[in-house]
């Protein structure tokens, strides 16, 4: 399993994972549920009218915490935005749940994906594992 794989499968299964961002000086965090994969790179989805699209215009580093069965993962770099609409079909094809929000034509769906990543898993019981992407 790939790097972007290990990690996508780990926030998948974690269901909820959190995202930080950062307004200024002041960290912003908030809940997240979307990992996909996409033409080998990780992507989440979100809205372009949501004050994280314009944090993460400002600032695209941010980093994302994520725990299930004793373990956790953070992973760390920039989200950059991919605009093409087959990208956007692919993530709202993975969560047809997002559907009823969102359109990949709509102005609003906003999909990203890392760039420069590193995810650390941890845990109490096992030696940490650092993977780049």
């Amino acid at each position: 399993m790939s790097a972007i794989e290990k990690v996508c499968t780990f926030l998948k299964e974690a269901g909820t994972y959190y995202l930080a961002t950062a307004e200024g000086d002041q960290p912003r965090v908030r809940p997240f549920g979307t990992a996909h994969i996409f033409e080998g790179k990780l992507y989440i989805q979100t809205g372009k009218v949501k004050p994280v699209s314009r944090q993460l215009a400002e600032n695209p580093k941010f980093e994302i915490c994520a725990f299930k069965d004793g373990k956790w993962l953070r992973l760390s770099g920039k989200l950059v935005d991919d605009p093409r609409l087959e990208a956007k079909v692919s993530m709202l094809e993975a969560y047809p749940g997002l559907k009823n929000r969102y359109d990949a034509a709509d102005g609003n769906t906003q999909v990203l994906f890392v760039e420069d990543g590193k995810a650390v898993f941890s845990s109490f019981t096992e030696p940490e594992e650092t993977l780049t992407f």
